[in-house]
């Protein structure tokens, strides 16, 4: 291994996803779970995927830190990464998806385009009920 390179690659994603961290020495189990969330996503990105999978990226992080999360999906997605986000809080998934897949009882209920995705087409498809109006 490449001591140096592998330094200058901490750095560099250290800085881009703004990992606060007294030094990169630091393990990372002592970090903040948002920090903590960064250093895992940066050690995805160092291998340089063609898509990325993310489940729950800002479970139990301050609003913050999802927030620079969010802009960091945001610019990957901008550059040409796949990103296929699971997430469990539906503004989340609308916030932030191209299109929405929405999955019940382990099969696919449907997909819904950004334009037409809303809290009351993916409830009705996540669970079959027509909304009461």
């Amino acid at each position: 291994m490449n001591l140096a390179k592998e330094r200058k690659l901490a750095e560099d994603y250290s800085s881009r996803l703004t990992v606060k961290s007294a030094n990169l020495n630091n393990l990372v189990g002592t970090l903040s779970g948002g920090n903590q969330q960064k250093v895992l996503l940066a050690r995805w990105l160092a291998t340089e995927p063609k898509i990325l999978i993310l489940d729950e990226p800002t479970r139990g992080v301050d609003v913050g830190a999802k927030v620079e999360i969010y802009n960091l999906i945001v610019e990957l997605a901008r550059d040409g990464l796949a990103i296929l986000m699971i997430s469990s809080e539906l503004l989340e998934v609308l916030g932030m998806s191209d299109r929405v897949l929405v999955m019940r009882e382990g099969e696919i209920a449907g997909i819904l385009e950004r334009g037409e995705a809303d809290q009351e087409k993916v409830m009705h498809l996540a669970t079959g009920v027509e909304a009461v109006t």
